[in-house]
């Protein structure tokens, strides 16, 4: 079951990630939206609607929540940049994967992904050099600076593509 729910590991955050590291996961990031749509590309709507674990979400519920959750990201993004040591809000993912948008079709959230990652990147890559030891404070995690962000969320979109990817292998779907 750990192996499903994390299929390429939890989140282990490098203290001093070289400039190779950050460089790797902004194009993990930059990356994310092609590279998601490759896998989701072929698949059915009863494919979508198929739980990557048991008691887990479906493919489409991934989708959405990676749209909903990486647009907080960029605007956390923003507010360490521009605020001092800013205190983010958190939000439910169980709940907001249950709001009724979660059955739309996948397109409107795909093109959130899309429009998000391309801002993300761009701004990430132009960013000073001091910037990455700027801070913001999560009311559950604590203290991060924007390394420890960044390599989260470059880990949150892969963690997310493997559940969709694994599953493909699973199911034998190609």
């Amino acid at each position: 079951m750990e192996k499903l729910k994390y299929p390429i590991g939890k989140f282990q955050f490098e203290e001093s990630p070289n400039h190779k590291v950050l460089t790797q996961w902004i194009d993990d990031i930059a990356s994310l939206p092609i590279r998601l749509i490759d896998s989701i590309i072929r698949l059915s709507g009863e494919q979508l609607n198929t739980p990557y674990r048991k008691n887990g979400w479906t493919v489409r519920q991934v989708i959405h929540h990676i749209a909903d959750s990486h647009a907080n990201a960029i605007i956390r993004t923003k507010l360490l940049l521009t605020e001092d040591e800013p205190t983010i809000k958190p939000f439910s993912e169980k709940k907001w994967s249950e709001l009724n948008d979660n059955e739309l079709s996948i397109e409107p959230s795909l093109q959130i992904i899309k429009g998000v990652h391309k801002r993300w990147a761009h701004l990430l890559k132009n960013i000073d050099v001091d910037d990455w030891e700027r801070t913001l404070n999560h009311p559950e995690a604590g203290k991060m600076n924007l390394k420890e962000l960044t390599g989260m969320y470059a880990w949150h979109g892969n963690h997310h593509l493997a559940h969709i990817t694994s599953l493909k292998e699973r199911k034998n779907w190609t």
